[in-house]
């Protein structure tokens, strides 16, 4: 498959799919440039190669037309994160955009209007699909976070361009994402958290014949431990999954990979910053408490095993890290996936909440690699493949 570096942008045109679905404060201004610091690279390599480019991404969900979720509001913010005053144009289709495009000059960059101001985008139309892709040379698709749609702008505009290639955000969580799923190092860890089984179940079985070991934290835990029929209080479970998690142990089992789950949690009586808290053996909870993080022991178990991995895949957090108190867990499996990473392994972080911990807690610039993109990351552990990479390779 085409990478952008295989291409010379001089005096070509690249039409760039980008994730810029940024975060808006109350007063319309950007409160996390991530995204778009993430599509720099590839931005720049096409005005430096001598070429121009036009940006198309979607914002929010809006109905029709909404004000609210106008590109507009972020011009200023790609201005100064790839440093071209960019030019903004107030649609994504039709006559005066195409001139638009067509009268850019070399080094110049223009943002097109919200996609999903159409329905056609969502739908996958066909010829708005071609309206987007005839506005320049090269299709480049650098939006992982949307390469799971199989929308008009992400995956159906490669089949009109000319030339189509991967982005080098793209690329990288393509490469990422291999790097965990196929690696010849080994031993391989997956940090699988969060509220629910049902929401991974087929990532870990995806996952399990490509890894060393499993450990399973946060509220999904508890399913777990109720399953091998231990007392869980009021924690949260999922009653009618408790048959597939002794499945799943009974699959990892066949695959030699060794599952770790928690030993001792941090409970209270209310899901509450400010309950009273005691740790507690977690197949022993008193009837009336629940437990919202990860125990000491639990966080010293869970280390030692990160601290002997090659590869680390950590998706989702061991407790309810937006409560101060109950962040603990979280926080200590983040800082032994920094350590086993300064001394070599290969980390990458995916899927929102376990970015959100990242970020909070300031991993993410410690860790190999954050993922930009949830869902898609998600259905590439399922084995599944993406429309909007799949797109690039036809």
């Amino acid at each position: 498959m085409n990478s952008i570096d295989g291409i010379n942008f001089e005096n070509k045109q690249a039409v760039i799919r980008v994730d810029f679905n940024v975060p808006l404060n109350a007063e319309q201004n950007v409160t996390d440039t991530s995204r778009i610091e993430a599509a720099k690279p590839s931005i720049v390599k096409v005005l430096e190669d001598g070429g121009s480019a036009v940006l198309m991404s979607h914002l929010g969900r809006p109905e029709g037309k909404e004000e609210k979720y106008s590109l507009k509001h972020i011009v200023n913010a790609v201005s100064d994160a790839i440093g071209v005053r960019v030019k903004f144009a107030t649609d994504c289709v039709g006559h005066e955009v195409e001139e638009m495009a067509k009268s850019l000059k070399t080094g110049e960059v223009l943002l097109l209007e919200n996609l999903r101001f159409h329905k056609e985008e969502k739908a996958g139309d066909e010829a708005f699909a071609k309206a987007l892709a005839n506005l320049g040379d090269v299709y480049v698709n650098d939006a992982f976070g949307t390469a799971h749609r199989a929308h008009a702008s992400t995956t159906v505009a490669a089949k009109f361009a000319k030339e189509k290639c991967m982005g080098y955000l793209l690329k990288k969580e393509v490469d990422s994402l291999d790097k965990v799923l196929n690696s010849k190092e080994k031993p391989v860890t997956a940090v699988i958290g969060g509220a629910k089984v049902s929401s991974k179940i087929t990532v870990i079985e995806n996952i399990l014949p490509k890894i060393d070991h499993l450990i399973i934290g946060g509220g999904m835990a508890f399913t777990f431990i109720k399953a091998k029929g231990g007392k869980i209080g009021t924690s949260l479970v999922e009653e009618d999954k408790q048959d597939l998690a002794l499945s799943i142990l009974e699959k990892a089992k066949a695959q030699n990979v060794e599952v770790h789950l928690p030993v001792d949690t941090i409970i209270t009586k209310e899901f509450s910053n400010d309950g009273e808290r005691k740790v507690q053996d977690i197949y022993n909870i008193p009837e009336d408490w629940m437990g919202l993080d990860a125990g000491e022991q639990s966080r010293k178990n869970f280390a030692e095993v990160i601290k002997a991995s090659k590869i680390i895949l950590w998706n989702g957090p061991l407790g309810v890290f937006e409560m101060e108190n109950f962040a603990n867990g979280t926080i200590a499996l983040g800082k032994a996936i920094v350590e086993a990473t300064k001394n070599g392994a290969f980390s990458l972080v995916g899927g929102g909440d376990s970015v959100s911990a990242a970020k909070q807690f300031g991993f993410d610039k410690e860790v190999s690699y954050v993922s930009t993109g949830g869902g898609a990351m998600l259905e590439m552990l399922e084995g599944k493949t993406l429309p909007g990479i799949k797109a690039l390779e036809e």
